[in-house]
């Protein structure tokens, strides 16, 4: 893959025994789902519909059962041999009645999408009546936050039907063959009069680093789907269960020299979640989108654990609209799955600026704020190095409840850094000293004292944070106060909630 995409270890171990040379580029439907399942599991549905048309076998989609691992699920896979995959009458309704099925049964869905959208040519078929491609909206919002949608976007994701991915918890792209758009270019330059092209509309990379549809771009077909089946591995099979746990592994890394976390600059927090979590085991999502922020899923001592980080080495990890409405999105789903969270903080707040405030910060950063205090799943947050403004209730302050609160030595927490907050408080007077000398030492005194009160000591005193903890125990302390946790329950028995879209 180009780059060598972070989950190809991940990939090659879930491929073990597949050949994966022999795999062209744009792999045909029933090899697709070969792969997706286990062998010998797949049970398949509808086969016969639209049998007395010539060239429409199965009416272009592939609807059934089969197993993952074991685990029962449905599949949804879209024929791009068959009328480019497009959506006829029974093509629709194959796809509710499985959806049905996954819905009154609990079962995970894998959607292989690969449809130029609906037939206009039986567009009574497909778009107006009540067992319409509505119906499949309908029903995939209902699975939504029940049970695991898994989609791997082989091909186009076309009109109307480029909202299936959209419903679901994740979405592997084929780089130069999958897309997701809602009118073609042609159609777009007949409207708005632009000239454009598919990739750059609706490509996998645009929507993996720019809209944020496209949660990991892939290479090829089969690279997509052995990522699907592990993904697959941290979830459980419906809301009323939780992940199954794995056998426990070491960190890739125990060492923590001091440019792990510098006391000041950039650093890439993925070198402190390596020496965090088992080895081998963090799934990131949306890596290459509002990447100030980072989300995945990661085995601790073998158990799942959502994970929300802060970037220092992008954009000093401020939060921005994207990355709130990333990390939202993600504690969203950790919440509807039962997956406690880690927030490993080293935030300077959320942006500020004009062009910031017209993007909507706040009602975006509320979101965040909302996501993180509705989730009742144990929470633990680390300080890591600082820890300012609202940025440090977003990612889970003291008071949203979680479980523990613990710091690295020399980290901060205030409503400003002592800079800014010397600034805010003494500007006037700052602004009066006409001696330079005078004026840089009035700044410097009243910045000790700024920074005296964000003193780890002074605000672990006030039970503000619960431990100070040596980075080389960090790992066993989190996993022993995730351990306390197990016995959690919910506040009532009640469905999880959706997981909304971006």
């Amino acid at each position: 893959m180009t780059d060598r995409n972070p989950l190809a270890d991940a990939i090659d171990t879930a491929l073990t025994g597949n050949d994966s040379e022999r795999w062209p580029e744009k792999i045909p439907v029933r090899d697709r789902i070969a792969l997706l399942l286990d062998p010998g599991s797949w049970v398949e549905d509808g086969l016969l519909a639209n049998a007395l048309t010539d060239g429409m076998p199965a009416d272009g989609v592939l609807t059934g059962l089969g197993t993952v691992d074991g685990r029962p699920v449905a599949v949804i896979a879209h024929d791009f041999a068959v009328k480019a995959g497009s959506w006829g009458e029974l093509t629709v309704e194959k796809q509710i009645r499985i959806l049905e099925r996954a819905d009154r049964d609990l079962l995970p869905v894998f959607y292989l999408v690969d449809s130029a959208g609906g037939r206009l040519t039986d567009q009574f078929g497909f778009f107006h009546g009540s067992r319409g491609a509505s119906r499949i909206f309908q029903l995939q919002v209902a699975l939504s936050g029940r049970v695991p949608q898994i989609c791997c976007l082989h091909g186009p994701s076309a009109a109307g039907g480029a909202y299936m991915p959209a419903f679901t918890d994740w979405v592997g792209m084929v780089n130069g063959n999958a897309s997701m758009y809602l009118a073609s270019p042609r159609v777009a330059e007949k409207v708005t009069g632009e000239k454009t092209t598919l990739e750059e509309m609706g490509g996998a990379m645009m929507h993996a680093t720019v809209s944020g549809c496209g949660d990991e771009v892939f290479d090829s077909d089969w690279e997509a789907i052995a990522a699907a089946r592990h993904l697959l591995s941290y979830l459980p099979d419906d809301w009323r269960s939780a992940p199954a746990a794995a056998e426990p592994r070491l960190p890739r890394r125990s060492d923590w020299p001091a440019d792990v976390i510098p006391s000041t600059g950039g650093y890439d927090v993925r070198d402190v979640i390596d020496r965090v979590v088992d080895a081998d085991s963090f799934f990131e999502i949306k890596a290459r989108w509002a990447m100030e922020m980072v989300v995945g899923l990661a085995r601790l001592n073998g158990s799942v654990v959502g994970i929300v980080a802060n970037q220092p080495s992008v954009r000093s990890g401020a939060i921005f609209v994207d990355s709130a409405d990333k990390a939202a999105r993600f504690i969203s789903m950790c919440d509807a799955y039962n997956i406690p969270l880690l927030f490993l903080q080293d935030v300077p707040g959320f942006m500020v600026g004009v062009a910031i405030e017209r993007q909507g910060i706040i009602r975006h950063g509320a979101k965040l704020v909302t996501a993180m205090a509705s989730a009742e799943v144990p929470k633990i947050t680390v300080i890591l190095r600082k820890a300012y403004a609202a940025g440090y209730y977003a990612m889970c302050a003291p008071g949203f409840e979680p479980r523990a609160t613990l710091a690295l030595p020399g980290a901060a927490i205030a409503p400003m850094s002592p800079e800014a907050s010397t600034n805010a408080i003494y500007a006037k007077k700052i602004d009066a000293i006409d001696d330079p000398v005078e004026r840089e030492q009035f700044v410097a005194d009243k910045i000790a004292e700024q920074a005296a009160d964000a003193d780890l000591l002074n605000v672990a005193s006030r039970l503000i944070v619960d431990a100070v903890v040596q980075p080389g125990d960090l790992r066993e302390e989190i996993v022993k106060r995730f351990r306390s946790a197990r016995g959690w329950s919910r506040s009532g028995n009640r469905r999880n909630h959706v997981i909304s879209p971006v």
